[in-house]
């Protein structure tokens, strides 16, 4: 009998401090005209203080739980994709686990930039379908704003701080994971990066004082190749799941740039009503991005069961990921999961409204 994968829980958390391009605009040389011309976001979510990542990913993985009605104990494995932990040991997966009390799961932490998440989510489905782990929590959560340099308007308009999970779960039902395509190229690992902080570039006094510990980024040649890659990948994954791109239902792209979604829709004939869009809220959250977009897309009645969805993604690295899902979860699970209160960072009845 065949083992399929299956998405049965999600959950998000973002923060509930809202940054607007007009407080940017206070402390760097920027405009919401200026943003919004050139990205698409007109806001961002920015971690309190007494935040982590750790504390964003529990609450988004208590969602998806609670949503697949399973209980923390019965996790197997945890797989969390950032390229913000907590600290650069241990993984912070493993405090995840602590904290949401999956005392018999193993974790680690997965880092493939904004691509982190379908990468995890292509892990978690060779685990379920090897027969090795039935139940997989997939993990992408970004604390970016404690990466940025405020003064450098090219980066700190960007990104923002946010969680996704879902739950992977061993099942003889037909549907789940069918399709993925993963990539990387080292030879565009300056494109972005942080400097300092690793074996190559140790911290010293001197890289903090020259902001070697915050996010550089070459966007023009970001922007080039991201656009070509991810219609690649979107294009090899729906190979892979025997479908073509008019089989898709749902397109849950990795929210960086609105014009880079915009020229990848054009390159593959897809209609943008077909696409969610989130990034005027929450900017990019890297590997946050397209759980958080996939979360909200089903609150919003845009993915239904029998429903085909690509998720696709671009990150540092350079790194690239496609994933084709058949939906199989009936939606109104998440409106009767005792306990799920923290998704889209705003009370129930709000989700479930946002949902009619």
């Amino acid at each position: 009998m065949t083992t399929n994968a299956l998405i049965t829980g999600w959950g998000m958390y973002v923060p509930s401090r809202v940054m607007t391009n007009d407080d940017l605009a206070k402390i760097v040389d920027t405009s919401d005209e200026w943003i919004v011309s050139r990205t698409g976001i007109h806001e961002r979510r920015i971690a309190a203080d007494d935040e982590t990542t750790t504390t964003l990913s529990v609450n988004a993985s208590r969602d998806a739980l609670a949503v697949a009605g399973v209980e923390p104990g019965e996790v197997d494995l945890i797989v969390l994709g950032t390229c913000s932990p907590d600290y650069p040991l241990p993984a912070t997966s493993t405090t995840v686990a602590r904290d949401l009390g999956a005392t018999n799961a193993a974790a680690f932490d997965l880092q493939a930039a904004c691509s982190g998440f379908v990468y995890a989510m292509a892990t978690a489905n060779a685990f379920v379908r090897s027969g090795m782990y039935r139940n997989v929590l997939v993990i992408g959560v970004e604390v970016l704003s404690r990466f940025m340099n405020w003064k450098d308007r090219n980066t700190c308009v960007l990104f923002g701080d946010g969680a996704g999970a879902v739950l992977v779960q061993a099942s003889d039902r037909p549907g789940g994971m069918s399709g993925f395509h993963l990539f990387a190229d080292g030879t565009g690992f300056e494109g972005i990066i942080v400097p300092a902080g690793g074996s190559a570039c140790p911290a010293t006094p001197q890289t903090v004082a020259d902001g070697l510990h915050t996010v550089h980024m070459a966007g023009r040649d970001v922007y080039k190749y991201a656009t070509r890659q991810l219609a690649e990948s979107a294009l090899a994954a729906v190979r892979d799941a025997g479908l073509t791109m008019d089989d898709i239902d749902q397109f849950v792209f990795h929210q960086a740039n609105l014009r880079i979604i915009e020229n990848v829709a054009k390159q593959l004939d897809m209609p943008m009503e077909k696409t969610y869009i989130n990034i005027e809220k929450y900017g990019n959250t890297s590997a946050a991005s397209v759980p958080m977009a996939l979360v909200e897309a089903v609150a919003a009645g845009r993915i239904k069961p029998g429903d085909q969805v690509l998720m696709v993604a671009f990150g540092a690295g350079f790194t690239a990921a496609a994933a084709v899902v058949e939906w199989t979860a009936d939606p109104a699970r998440a409106f009767l999961a005792p306990g799920s209160q923290t998704r889209l960072g705003r009370p129930q009845r709000q989700l479930e409204e946002a949902a009619v």
